[in-house]
C-alpha cells in the first residue's frame, strides 16, 4: 500500500464525486430550502450511492444493463423527483421558508437518486481502473477503493448541503433571492435532462 497512491486516488475520487450532478444539485436545493431537514435526502443519497459503488465493485453493472427496463424506470423516477424539486425551488416564496417544503425530501427519495446516478457508476468505475492501492491482493483493493469513495462521498456530499444551508440562512435582497432559487432551479432542471440523455 502505497501512501502517495492513497492520496492521489482521494484527489481524484473528490473531484469525480464532488463535480455538480443530479444528487448535488438535490442537496443543495434541499438544503435551501429545508436546511438540515435535508439530511434525510444526504442519507438516503448515501446509502444509494455505497450501494451503486458496490455493484459497480462486484460487477453488477454488467447485470444492469442487462435488464434496462428496471435502469430505464430508475432513470425516470430520479428525473421526475429532480423535475419536481426545480418546480418547488422556482416557486418558494422568497423572504420565507413554507412549512411545507419540511416534507420534500426523504430517505426514500435520497435512495433512488443516489442508486440510480450514472454519474456515480461511471466515477467509481473509472476509479477502480486507475492506480492500484493494494498489491497482490485485488479484493482488498477494490474493497478499499469503495470504502474510500464512501467515505469521500459522505465527505464532499455533507459539504455541498452545507452550502445549500448557508444560502438558506443568508439575508439576501428579494430579487437576488429570486435569482439565487431560478438558478438553482435551472441547474436541477438541466440536471433532470442529463438524467434522461
Amino acid at each position: 500500500m502505497h501512501s502517495a497512491a492513497n492520496w492521489l486516488f482521494l484527489a481524484s475520487a473528490a473531484a469525480l464525486l464532488g463535480s455538480p450532478g443530479q444528487g448535488i444539485a438535490a442537496l443543495l436545493a434541499v438544503g435551501r430550502v429545508e436546511g438540515w431537514g435535508g439530511l434525510r435526502l444526504y442519507a438516503g443519497l448515501q446509502l444509494g450511492l455505497a450501494i451503486a459503488f458496490g455493484a459497480t465493485a462486484v460487477g453488477l453493472l454488467s447485470l444492469l444493463e442487462a435488464v434496462p427496463f428496471a435502469v430505464r424506470v430508475m432513470t425516470f423516477v430520479s428525473a421526475g423527483y429532480l423535475i419536481y424539486l426545480a418546480y418547488q425551488m422556482a416557486t418558494v416564496p422568497v423572504g420565507s421558508t413554507p412549512q411545507s417544503a419540511q416534507a420534500q425530501s426523504s430517505l426514500m427519495s435520497g435512495f433512488v437518486l443516489g442508486i440510480a446516478n450514472p454519474k456515480a457508476y461511471v466515477a467509481f468505475a473509472s476509479l477502480l481502473a486507475s492506480q492500484t492501492l493494494v498489491e497482490h491482493d485485488a479484493q482488498v483493493d477494490v474493497l478499499l477503493k469503495w470504502f474510500l469513495c464512501v467515505i469521500v462521498a459522505i465527505v464532499v456530499d455533507l459539504a455541498w448541503l452545507f452550502v445549500g444551508v448557508r444560502l438558506q440562512r443568508a439575508a439576501l435582497q428579494p430579487l437576488t433571492e429570486r435569482i439565487l432559487n431560478f438558478t438553482l432551479a435551472a441547474t436541477i432542471l438541466l440536471a433532470a435532462i442529463f438524467t434522461l440523455l
